[in-house]
């Protein structure tokens, strides 16, 4: 019961500041879950692992309905999502491939140098001016076997990389957003697939795991999250939410800091 707790306090806090600061919620799940599965004492070999596939698949449901909501509001070009999936797909079952392949130190200090990018963006606030069209086919395709790669080797919806790249195209910030958050769902559902057939043979894992993925975390930090993200939405609204993701970016620099000293000692 008390673990059970600690996973619905974890997905109402990370849901609650995904929704308010539009921000995906990887950045702060994994390492948090890092931490409580240590605490539980599952296999250090295999904790990072453990981290990445848990987070990954609980972004199928928060993804599915931020989906949802964008479609709703038209923000969504379609186009763009069905023509970018095939190149997803291949991207994170390449990442599914590195992932089995890779040490934990490794996958620790490739989300710690990410994060480090990521609180970088937000801080200097890095927007690409708009200065050509979306890509043909191929492109589209190239770049989203990146965005696939990269998203399932960090586990995150992919936002940070597809929304830069798709207001470089001209897109819409409303529609780049929106646009994203629903690649964001094939993103979650390849990425998911990958870690569990990676773990599916790997020996000692904790119960209740179905490969790289711990089923009860998923269920409970989902359960909260999505509650709470929609909190956290209608908030953004009533507060200063430029200077709060400042603050969240300070905060993603002291977690890769702390992060990087875990896997480096």
């Amino acid at each position: 019961m008390d673990w059970i707790l600690a996973y619905l306090l974890l997905g109402a806090t990370v849901g609650f500041m995904a929704g308010m600061l539009g921000i995906g919620g990887g950045l702060l799940l994994v390492p948090a879950l890092l931490f409580l599965f240590e605490a539980q004492g599952f296999p250090a070999e295999q904790l990072m692992q453990l981290a990445l596939g848990t987070t990954m698949a609980t972004i199928i449901l928060t993804a599915l309905s931020s989906l949802r909501k964008h479609h709703q509001h038209g923000a969504v070009n379609w186009r763009v999502v069905l023509t970018i999936t095939p190149g997803i797909l291949v991207g994170t079952g390449l990442g599914a491939f590195s992932i089995s392949h890779a040490s934990t130190t490794f996958l620790g200090m490739f989300f710690t140098l990410f994060v480090y990018f990521s609180a970088a963006l937000i801080l200097l606030d890095v927007r690409p001016a708009p200065s050509r069209q979306v890509p043909g086919t191929s492109g589209i395709s190239m770049f989203g076997v990146f965005a696939g790669w990269i998203s399932s080797m960090v586990s995150i919806g992919g936002g940070t990389v597809v929304v830069p790249f798709l207001t470089w195209c001209n897109l819409p910030l409303k529609h780049a957003i929106g646009t994203s958050a629903a690649i964001g769902f094939p993103i979650a559902v390849g990425g998911t697939l990958g870690y569990i057939l990676n773990g599916l043979n790997v020996p000692a894992l904790p119960p209740n795991t179905l490969g790289f993925v711990h089923l009860p975390a998923v269920l409970w930090v989902a359960l909260s999250g999505i509650i709470t993200a929609l909190l956290g939405a209608k908030a953004t609204h009533r507060m200063n939410t430029h200077l709060l993701r400042k603050l969240f970016a300070v905060l993603l620099l002291a977690i890769a800091t702390q992060l990087f000293f875990k896997v480096t000692t």
